[in-house]
């Protein structure tokens, strides 16, 4: 499989941020690696328009279940790839904790992502409390049984484990623990898609950076990162392209 380097811009950036994408284009034209930015919805387009013909993908951040209706202020995944998006990052911890997202919402976007034609990127994580208590594999577990649809595919899918507590905090969990999560993911996507699991990227995500790019892709299972605030330099985001490029 080809790894991925995808960056969440989150709530962050303006057309004057395009500016980085470009720079980011000219450093890494043809990486050995798949590249993704996420950015805000008002962006996507033109960021799509930036990126077309070269080695950069572009995704959403969120989608609606339905494909159209009268919900003000959503956007679906119908939408999105009419946009020039290839991805949607669903079930971030954000979304799950600020817009109180079940794992059955984070199905039904899913279901309806892949129906759209989307690569669905699923994020699961656990909480410092719930790692602390010693539930993070149990967590996670539930997350993925409830959030991953039977027609998933190393095709339409993308697993990222971000443990809520590393995310925007500089902090990150030992290589061990990383690897012990990630041998887990395998397994139990294994008995939801079969052998398709083996080919299904595993991407790690929360407060990933140009410092410790390298370490955490030597970690067995992980086929690239899901990164936030070092996505919106090119220059940083670079530095872990080219990390997991030589992983």
């Amino acid at each position: 499989m080809k790894k991925l380097a995808a960056g969440n811009w989150k709530m962050n950036g303006n057309r004057a941020a395009l500016a980085e994408v470009a720079a980011l284009l000219a450093a890494h034209p043809a990486p050995a690696c798949e590249m993704l930015l996420c950015p805000p919805t008002t962006l996507l387009s033109q960021m799509a328009a930036l990126a077309a013909g070269s080695a950069l993908q572009v995704g959403g951040q969120d989608c609606h279940p339905k494909a159209s209706g009268a919900h003000t202020g959503d956007i679906s995944a119908v939408m999105l790839a009419d946009a020039g998006a290839s991805h949607v990052i669903l079930g971030h911890s954000e979304r799950r904790a600020d817009h109180g997202e079940s794992d059955a919402l984070v199905l039904a976007k899913t279901e309806a992502a892949i129906a759209a034609g989307l690569i669905a990127v699923v994020c699961l994580g656990e909480t410092e409390a719930q790692r602390d208590a010693g539930d993070t594999l149990a967590v996670i577990g539930a997350q993925l049984d409830g959030s991953v649809p039977a027609t998933a595919t190393s095709a339409n899918l993308v697993l990222a484990y971000e443990p809520v507590w590393a995310i925007g905090t500089g902090r990150t969990p030992t290589l061990a623990q990383i690897a012990e999560v990630h041998a887990f993911l395998r397994a139990r996507l294994t008995a939801h898609i079969g052998a398709e699991a083996a080919k299904t990227r595993l991407l790690y995500g929360g407060s990933v950076k140009p410092s410790n790019a390298a370490e955490i892709f030597a970690v067995p299972d992980v086929d690239g990162a899901l990164v936030g605030g070092a996505s919106l330099k090119a220059a940083d985001f670079g530095a872990i392209v080219a990390a997991l490029a030589a992983a």
